[in-house]
Order: structure tokens, then sequence, then C-alpha cells
């Protein structure tokens, strides 16, 4: 069966066309709905959002399609994606539901949903639902129309749970953190949690307006943390993205530390205290070349996956890995979150900071990058990849990285956009390869 709807990572598309309009996400509420029906008991989901205008408008669509089909609806309005899938498991709801388009700009959205354990839903039930909104959805009686309610207490819940994923004993008191949230979901929680540990907080991306998400804030727009964290003199910076599912960080120097580091820094922490499970570390295939050889140095593996955070958690499970994620940002810790969770990763950041009284820039510098270069080259249509020019040149760039390093090229499933990645030991080698590659993908477009 071919997916109209579900793609890397749920539904996503410009609000008000294509599949993201109040329509369609009504007929999402009531195919999920029925297909998450079971037992005798009430029924009930948890829909949260992040601070797009266009969150109003889809959060009451798919409040009607879950009540036309006689399931209980529990509001929370915005909070991180992490806090949903929490709150889905933590208050038995048969299903949990993300209004969020993530780092996208404030014109798209996008619809996440979570199983009763808080997971990702499968390939399956993604399917299943799919099947079911090709079908006239089976209204519920009148007098079995579900109810809709909003609950105060979410943001307090989640901050609660994101404090215990570290030590009871850690006071974040010498601390001067600059928190960046994106103007997005976890504008409230995020700098709250960590005042309340102790740090002195300064904020960014605190305003949402519904227009401004990821706008010159978060961890795809660096510029402005990077320049608050110098001119604060400030330990660390933490940038989120819209859904604060990911995080990017900056140290005491204003350099960015992705998720490569992040990912060596918490498995070294717990390898060491006897607490990192399936032997190393699970990361996609754009992780760089110099977090494999660090973690080979110290007994560990780098197994990679995919690009998506979807299928690091699915190797995960498979391996028993409780830590992993991408060199983007996400970060999935097992024990503590069922998805990715950039406030919980930053919290473990922060509590090994404190413990090893270390600038972040030598904490956080675990291991030297290989050089590598990634470029992403925007199309509006087709398919810029079967160009015969487009394949010359990638088959250029393989043989003239061959034993050296990699190459990886790709469309991304999310926005219209070809992603190229090199690395090698050779910087200007790579990028002229990427740069080639860039070129011949921008003839064919």
């Amino acid at each position: 069966m071919t997916r109209k709807f579900f793609g890397t990572d749920g539904i996503r598309g410009r609000t008000n066309s294509d599949k993201m309009t109040a329509s369609t996400a009504m007929c999402i509420g009531q195919a999920a709905g029925a297909h998450f029906r079971r037992g005798t008991h009430r029924n009930r989901v948890v829909i949260g959002k992040d601070t797009r205008l266009s969150g109003y408008m889809v959060e009451s669509a798919l409040v009607a399609g879950f009540t036309s089909v006689g399931v209980d609806v529990i509001m929370t309005g915005p909070l991180p994606t992490p806090a949903i899938a929490m709150l889905t498991h933590e208050m038995r709801a048969d299903l949990g539901v993300m209004i969020s388009a993530s780092h996208n700009p404030y014109e798209d959205n996008g619809i996440k949903l979570f199983g009763p354990d808080g997971f990702k839903l499968s390939d399956e039930d993604e399917m299943a639902i799919e099947a079911l909104l090709d079908q006239k959805p089976q209204l519920a009686e009148p007098q079995d129309i579900g109810r809709a309610r909003r609950i105060e207490d979410a943001r307090g819940r989640y901050i609660h749970a994101v404090k215990q994923s570290i030590g009871a004993d850690v006071r974040l008191d010498d601390l001067k953190v600059v928190v960046d949230c994106a103007h997005g979901a976890a504008y409230q929680v995020t700098p709250s949690a960590i005042w309340e540990l102790g740090a002195e907080v300064v904020t960014l991306g605190v305003t949402p307006n519904g227009t401004n998400i990821n706008d010159g804030v978060g961890s795809t727009s660096l510029d402005a943390i990077k320049a608050k964290v110098v001119e604060t003199g400030a330990d660390i910076g933490i940038a989120l993205d819209g859904d604060a599912d990911r995080l990017i960080l900056i140290d005491e120097k204003g350099q960015t530390v992705d998720g490569d580091q992040i990912m060596a820094l918490i498995a070294t922490r717990m390898s060491e205290k006897g607490e990192l499970r399936g032997g190393g570390v699970v990361a996609t295939v754009m992780s760089n070349l110099g977090l494999e050889r660090y973690l080979e140095g110290i007994g560990l593996t780098l197994e990679r996956t995919k690009v998506g955070d979807r299928h690091v958690l699915e190797r995960m499970k498979q391996g028993g890995f409780n830590i992993g994620g991408e060199q983007s940002g996400h970060m999935i810790l097992l024990d503590h979150a069922t998805t990715g969770d950039g406030t919980i990763a930053a919290l473990r950041v922060l509590s090994s900071l404190v413990r090893s009284g270390r600038p972040a820039s030598e904490l956080l510098h675990l291991f030297d990058p290989v050089p590598q270069l990634l470029k992403n080259v925007r199309y509006d249509g087709g398919q810029p990849l079967e160009a015969e020019g487009v394949k010359q040149a990638i088959a250029a760039g393989e043989a003239e990285l061959a034993g050296k390093g990699r190459l990886l090229i790709r469309a991304s499933g999310t926005e219209p956009l070809i992603r190229v990645m090199a690395e090698g030991d050779d910087a200007a080698q790579v990028e002229r390869i990427v740069d080639s590659i860039c070129d011949a993908v921008q003839a064919a477009t």
C-alpha cells in the first residue's frame, strides 16, 4: 500500500494546502481513534502542540475527529513532543498526538502519533490508519460521543519528570546557562526546570506569537545564542528546536557542539558508571567518523542506521541499547524517555559540567571530527537524483573518496531538499566534491 499521508516522522506539510488541512486533521482523528479503540473502557487521547498559529486549527479539527468516534480528549496546550509521549503512557491513554512541524517554519505543521506505550507508531499502525482514511468513519451514537477537556498541571508533570533524570544530589547553583527555546513548545518548561535546579538562566526564544517559531533562533539558527553566551559570560548555551525533541549546545567560547559530541559525553559517563547497555551507541549514517573512532578507542561500538530518529529507536530496542541519537541533536535516552528529549539530554550534560568542574569547551570536545560538509539543495519537483548528470557527479565523488571517506546523498523526508554530505581527511577535497554534486543537482531542478 502506498503512503499518502505518513512520512518519515508522522504527517507534515504546509498548512491549509496539500495534506495539512482542517478536514484532513479531522479525518486523521477519526481514523486513529477507530484504530486504537479497544476494550470496554472510555478510550482517551492526549493532544499537545507547539506554538504555531495553525496549531489552534489542527487541534480543534483533531478534537472533532476523535470525539466523533467516541474517544475522550485531553488537551495539554504547548508542550515538547517528549512530554506528550510521557503523558500518553503516564495517563494510560490509548493514543498520543503532537501537533508540530519541529524545526520547519511556522507555515508548516504536522501530526505525530504515539501509541499507549509512549513510542511512535509502528509502520503497521500507520498503514492501518491510512487504510481507514479511505473508509467511511464509524461515528459514535449520540450518547457515546467523546468529551474534551484541558489539564492544567501538564507542564508541572513534565518538569518533575525531567528533573528525575539526573541525580537527586545534583545542583546547578554555580552555572549560568543560556536557554534558547526557538519560540517553541519548551518556552516555559525548559527554562523553569533548569532554574529550579539552581542555575542562573538567560532566555532566548521564549516569546512565541504564532509566527516566529524557529525564526532566527533555536537549534537551526545559532547566531543569536552564540552571541548571547559570549556577551553574558555564560558557561553553556542550550538551543532547542520547535518541539524540543532535539538540541545543539554552545560552549563558553561560542562554539557549536553537535549531537555527536553530546552522545560521546553521555555514553562515556554512563559506561564509567556501568549504566550503558548494548555495548555502545546507535546513531545514523550522518554521524562523524571521529565519533566512531573515539568510541572504538574506549571499547564501545557505533551502530549506524538510516537517517531518522525512528530508525535509531528501532535499532536501540532490537539491540538493547539505551543511548542513541543523531548528529543533528536528537538524543534518545531510553532509561528516561521513549523519544528524543532535548531537555533531558541537556540536563545530563549540565550534571556532568557541575561534577567535572571543567569548562564546556573541554568537557564537550572528546574527539576531533573528521572534516565533514553537508549542503542542502532545494528543488521544486521531479526526481533530481535520477538525472544522469547527478548520477555521474555522485559516481565521481564516490570513486575519489573510496577508502578515504564517505559520501551520502539523500532526499529529505520532511522538506523538498536534497542533502549532500561528504567526509574525509582532506577538507578541501570534501568541499570540492560536495559542491560539484550540489551544482549537478541544481542544474537538474
